[in-house]
Formats: structure tokens, sequence, C-alpha cells
């Protein structure tokens, strides 16, 4: 928040730290730190912009705090799990404001990308970053649930940040959470009604050798317990996060069997 009072951008020589504030500087700020304590708004509601695998992106209530562990690896090209040089067509399912469908794309030159989400909200947001970011031509943004409107299409990467946040977990969250569409988190009783859908589902739509990445956080556990016999590989991250795994087409389609 203080850099946005002082609007400087995240990668700004660190000699900015000895400098002083205005007077009218001072005051924003607090007006601000006031409204994050008093309404336990998320900052990045606050401010409307965050960053995301290095990129700037607007961010409100239509969609998720951009946060997933997800942005190194979309850094990385999905390496070593595919060749980055191969990836022509990604789909990123729940994409919400867009950052990771925007990310792959920026990352991934040579694909084309599309999100799909059931919110027009979301979907709103996540057309207002691609403009933002210039990606207007290669990424595709529309309606879909899960893969409802998705009839023919195959891709060499499906990634998703679903919702994956359990009945009783719900309730247990901290208050910043409750400014977040519910739809974006909850998840059924256990937090797996989207998880159980891109497991069954995503083979169908995935290339010869095509990888299936998927964020389910705190969920690991239990998926882990309920799908004993799939053969997860659970990544990890240099910056820190987990919950995520990945599975090809062809352990997929074993799984579905």
């Amino acid at each position: 928040m203080l850099w946005y009072v002082l609007g400087l951008s995240h990668d700004v020589d660190p000699a900015v730290l000895s400098r002083s504030l205005t007077l009218r500087q001072r005051i924003a700020l607090e007006a601000l730190l006031e409204r994050r304590i008093s309404t336990r708004e998320p900052a990045v509601y606050i401010t409307g912009q965050t960053w995301f695998a290095g990129l700037p992106m607007r961010t409100d209530a239509r969609a998720l705090v951009p946060r997933s562990p997800l942005a190194e690896l979309i850094e990385r090209g999905f390496a070593p799990w595919i060749d980055p040089a191969r990836v022509r067509r990604i789909l990123d399912v729940g994409t919400g404001g867009g950052c990771i469908a925007l990310a792959c794309a920026h990352y991934l030159p040579k694909a084309r990308v599309e999100g799909v989400d059931i919110s027009d909200a979301a979907l709103s947001l996540a057309a207002e970053n691609r403009r933002l970011l210039g990606l207007t031509r290669r990424v595709q943004f529309f309606k879909s649930d899960h893969f409802s409107a998705l009839k023919g299409r195959t891709y060499d990467i499906i990634v998703s940040n679903p919702p994956y946040v359990g009945r009783r977990e719900m309730q247990s969250l901290p208050p910043e959470y409750g400014h977040e569409p519910r739809m974006a988190l909850a998840s059924g009783d256990e937090g797996l009604d989207s998880v159980r859908v891109l497991l069954s589902k995503a083979a169908r739509y995935l290339e010869p050798g095509g990888i299936l990445v998927v964020e389910v956080g705190n969920t690991e556990t239990l998926v882990r317990r309920r799908y004993p016999r799939v053969p997860f590989v659970w990544l990890e991250f240099e910056r820190g996060g987990g919950g995520v795994f990945c599975l090809t087409r062809e352990q997929l389609q074993r799984h579905v069997r």
C-alpha cells in the first residue's frame, strides 16, 4: 500500500527506502491502513493492482486475489514436465481474473491460450487484464462450466486453480476471504467437487503427452486419501507454496479406466 501511495513499481531501487513521506502521502497511507484494518479487505483489492509471475494485474472483488505458486512453474514454461518448445495450446480452467492464462501466454509466446470460467464478472476482469498486457491476439476468454463449452478442443497443457475449499474450512477462513467470490473458493462438502471433474474429464481434452496441472492447496492430504492409486507428482516450489499436482494424459486415461 505504501508503494501504491508513492506510485512506485515493485522493482524500484532499494535506495528509495531512505525517502521521507510528504504530509499528503502520510495522510493517504494512513487512510489506506485504516480501511485495511477496519474492513479486513485484502490490500490488493484496496489498491486495485498486484503482480503475478512478475506481470502487473488489475484485481478486485470480481475474482480471487492472485496468489498461486503456479506462477513459478509458468515462469519455467512448465519444464521439466513438458518441453516448452512443443507447447502450442493451453487451457486455464477457472481463470478468474485471467492471471494464470495471461502469464502462460507471456512466458510461452508460441502458444495460444484459452481461459474459461462460469463467472461473467471474473471474465470481464480477465478481459481488462488481457488488454492491459497487450495479449488480445493470443488469449481468448469465454464462459464454460469446466469443459462444457469445449467440444472438440484439445490442449498440450490444462492448468487449473479451481475451487477446493470444503464446507467446514469455509467457516474457519479469515475475514479477508469473505471479500472474495464464494464460488471461486467453495467446492462442496469436502472441497473436491471441481477436482473430481478435472480428474475424470481432462484426458479427453489433452493431446498425447499433454499434462494436467492442478492446485488443490490444503486439500492435498484429502486428494491423496481419496485417490490412492492415482500416480500424482506433487510439485515443490522454491518461493514457497504447495498442493499442486501434475499428471500426464496417459496417467489420467488409466485412472478413468
